[in-house]
């Protein structure tokens, strides 16, 4: 099967007929036909039902969506990432969940940069599904995550044991911020502070909500490494009485271990997370 296979069939199932996806691919429909035959032909089953209204797809079609999505994934990173850059000769490729993008992904990267020269690097930050799903088919060598999935081939570790705690500013208490940190967060925060789970204003990005504070006031639960410089200036101060939740960070990559250019990468993590003088308190103030 080649990749024009699996791009026509996703473009035919957003167009909803061959007609709408021939004209989105410059291509005749007997051409789209033609792909979607062979296509049905090698993996031995119909894929689209045809209808009054264009096509649908068969059961068997409903489940062979991830995987053409999947190759087409993994051909389009092959044809971003290669050829190596001149003098590199590996590619390693990390990432992280947004809210851990800045500072700690981005502290990986630069000291991987220092630390393997002869190597490329490639950072991502997305959602926990869709890189756990890149570290599982190979598109990723390590990912940082606060809900890791367990498969076979897969090792994770616990990186960070934090604490997400509720701080206001100082001068300005009002309003509440209610920033969504995951289920398990969501069920013991309304647990405990049924009077909260309704703010009015709410976010889905840490750093977002903590600008907000900065800049208008207010309170919310943030990580406790990425607060603590805001307190230690008495700009924050935290919520007397507050619950506090535990916020654990997780490692995941797979479990090889004749990578060496990995565990070396691995190291250079482990070393950042020990080091208590990292600032992590996410300014997005210019330097210049």
């Amino acid at each position: 099967m080649d990749i024009e296979q699996a791009r026509t069939f996703l473009e035919i199932i957003r167009c909803g007929s061959l007609v709408a996806a021939a004209e989105r691919l410059f291509v005749s429909q007997t051409a789209i036909t033609a792909r979607v035959q062979r296509l049905e032909r090698h993996l031995g089953c119909t894929l689209f039902q045809r209808n009054r209204n264009g096509v649908s797809l068969t059961p068997d079609g409903e489940a062979f969506v991830p995987y053409a999505n999947q190759l087409l994934q993994t051909w389009e990173a092959a044809r971003r990432d290669l050829p190596l850059p001149a003098g590199r000769r590996q590619l390693l490729q990390v990432g992280a969940e947004i809210s851990l993008g800045n500072p700690l992904l981005l502290e990986w990267v630069s000291a991987l940069h220092d630390a393997l020269p002869a190597h490329a690097i490639r950072s991502e930050v997305g959602d926990d599904e869709a890189l756990l799903r890149k570290v599982e088919v190979g598109l990723l060598d390590a990912v940082l995550v606060y809900r890791p999935h367990y498969g076979p081939g897969l090792q994770v570790e616990q990186v960070l044991e934090e604490k997400l705690v509720r701080v206001r500013r100082v001068d300005r208490h009002e309003p509440y911020l209610y920033i969504d940190w995951g289920e398990a967060f969501r069920r013991q925060h309304d647990a405990a502070l049924p009077d909260c789970a309704r703010a009015a204003l709410s976010f889905n990005l840490g750093p977002l909500a903590l600008q907000f504070i900065l800049q208008r006031g207010g309170s919310g639960y943030f990580r406790t490494r990425v607060v603590q410089s805001y307190l230690d200036s008495g700009v924050l101060e935290r919520v007397p009485q507050a619950p506090e939740f535990t916020y654990p960070t997780f490692l995941v990559y797979p479990r090889k271990d004749d990578d060496a250019a990995l565990q070396q990468a691995l190291a250079v993590l482990r070393r950042l997370l020990s080091d208590a003088t990292s600032d992590w308190s996410q300014r997005w103030d210019a330097l210049i």
